[in-house]
């Protein structure tokens, strides 16, 4: 496989073309497990920059923002931040799951997934999840992450998040590309038990913007599963990244190339641990970033 790799980009190469980035992307389980899921926990801090402190070297938070009663259960709050990364060369927004959310997954509401709406890159998403990530960026995101790209011109965008985070981190890293703010060639999004944001277009629309986009999936975490991949046509974007079992360092896990592939968490029979689902790479995602990072 490597040296069929190696001809390609020789070919390519010889023909003065340039390959495409969904080729040159490699998942890395270290820029997962450490500085990625740093990210996605310290949305969930009152003060994410104690995170920034202990995770990164020359990091400094632009600003959190939060936004009130924000989705379908009442006083719900919506929340994300952007920072930037000096010795990472690195501009970050990241974005954290909702009690809100989490009460609705634990009782089969499917409430928030019946609506949807058009999305710029093309396809649907859930309205829930297009409203909660619109607001956020209105309230103050937007002009953070544009006075970060003057200051910092050619610094990548890493993008995360958890749960519910994790569908507005992908939706921001679509909307970032689509809005033409950044190449897509720039962005990294890496997101934690990411439950289904669009339909297949989206997906597919979404595929074709991001060349490195991984969807960490944690044994049998129900909320990846949510909804049913037969419900109202929703459909995962790639690639899938799949732990089983446990997620200790040197642990296995299956980078699976289809947007649903049965190789990875789609293959399992029953999906319903939200323990799975509030621990990645063995840490209490919330409850990790609220003490820091520590």
């Amino acid at each position: 496989m490597l040296k069929l790799l190696t001809l390609f980009c020789v070919v390519y190469a010889a023909h003065g073309l340039v390959l495409p980035a969904s080729i040159l992307a490699t998942y890395s389980d270290a820029f997962a497990r450490t500085q990625m899921l740093a990210l996605a926990s310290a949305a969930y801090s009152s003060n994410p920059q104690h995170c920034l402190d202990s995770k990164f070297t020359n990091a400094q938070l632009k600003r959190q923002i939060y936004v009130k009663n924000c989705a379908l259960v009442n006083n719900d709050v919506c929340s994300g931040y952007t920072a930037v990364l000096h010795n990472d060369k690195a501009i970050v927004i990241s974005f954290r799951g909702t009690q809100g959310f989490f009460q609705l997954i634990s009782e089969a509401n499917k409430s928030i997934f019946e609506s949807q709406m058009s999305w710029i890159a093309g396809g649907k998403v859930s309205k829930y999840f297009g409203d909660a990530f619109s607001k956020v960026w209105a309230a103050g995101m937007k002009d953070d992450f544009a006075a970060l790209l003057t200051q910092n011109p050619g610094y990548e965008v890493w993008v995360s998040g958890h749960s519910l985070g994790g569908s507005l981190a992908s939706l921001a890293a679509s909307y970032v590309i689509g809005t033409k703010l950044v190449d897509g060639s720039r962005v990294k999004l890496v997101t934690y038990g990411e439950p289904r944001t669009g339909n297949k277009d989206y997906a597919h629309a979404h595929d074709a913007q991001l060349a490195y986009s991984y969807r960490v999936t944690h044994n049998r975490d129900v909320v990846p599963h949510v909804p049913n991949e037969d419900f109202e046509g929703y459909y995962h974007n790639k690639f899938e990244v799949y732990y089983r079992e446990n997620m200790k360092n040197g642990a296995k896990y299956t980078v699976c190339n289809g947007d649903e592939d049965n190789g990875c968490s789609d293959g399992l029979w029953i999906t319903t641990s939200i323990d799975d689902h509030l621990h990645y790479f063995e840490k209490d995602i919330s409850a990790w970033g609220d003490k820091g990072c520590n």
